[in-house]
């Protein structure tokens, strides 16, 4: 199946690669980074949950569900994990998400740069309508992120899902469509190639 066939993507700010066993260690550092496992507003996974959740993952690729990334640095340290999930091969549609990445490479052009093969990706690549976005409705950070990629807010799921302490969660649901990828890519290339202060 095309859309779950693992394949590596380069920039200049990061590579992607086909996540693995042989991440685990270099993503139990990373999350460390923040004790980013700590965040209650997201399900990042602790350091001894991490070959749990890598295998997850993997089963989800098998299915066809999922095409899990490990993202490292230009240094090839290890930044963090992003996927393509919830898979419609037949409706060509892909959700970006699963994404989390260490403290110290957050809002810098690492996560743009990815943002940006991503799309490219699934849009020129895969030929999707559409690429979607989900976050809890209390992460600012993650929905400030989403809404600077160009995404559009298509609605909030109230109560859509019960969190590991028991919370109900509201997902804040963002889609980009086809027509707006290319617009949106020259948004995200003129945000990398800016200089950064």
């Amino acid at each position: 199946m095309a859309f779950a066939k693992p394949l590596t993507l380069r920039g200049q700010h990061a590579t992607l690669e086909p996540l693995g066993l042989e991440h685990e260690a270099g993503a139990i550092e990373a999350v460390h980074d923040g004790n980013l496992w700590e965040l209650w507003y997201t399900a990042i996974p602790a350091p001894d949950a991490m070959r749990a959740e890598i295998i997850r993952r993997l089963d989800l690729q098998a299915k066809g569900l999922m095409l899990p990334f490990a993202v490292r640095t230009p240094d090839g340290g290890f930044a963090g994990m992003t996927t393509f999930m919830n898979i419609d091969a037949l409706n060509r549609r892909v959700e970006i998400g699963s994404t989390w990445y260490r403290n110290s490479v957050q809002r810098s052009a690492l996560n743009t740069e990815c943002k940006l093969m991503l799309l490219a990706h699934a849009f020129d690549t895969l030929q999707c309508i559409a690429v979607e976005f989900r976050t809890h409705f209390f992460n600012h950070q993650s929905r400030r992120g989403i809404e600077r990629l160009g995404a559009k807010l298509d609605g909030v799921l109230r109560s859509h899902q019960t969190a590991p302490n028991g919370a109900l969660r509201d997902t804040a649901v963002y889609s980009i469509v086809a027509s707006e990828w290319p617009t949106v890519r020259g948004h995200l290339q003129f945000q990398l190639d800016k200089p950064r202060g």
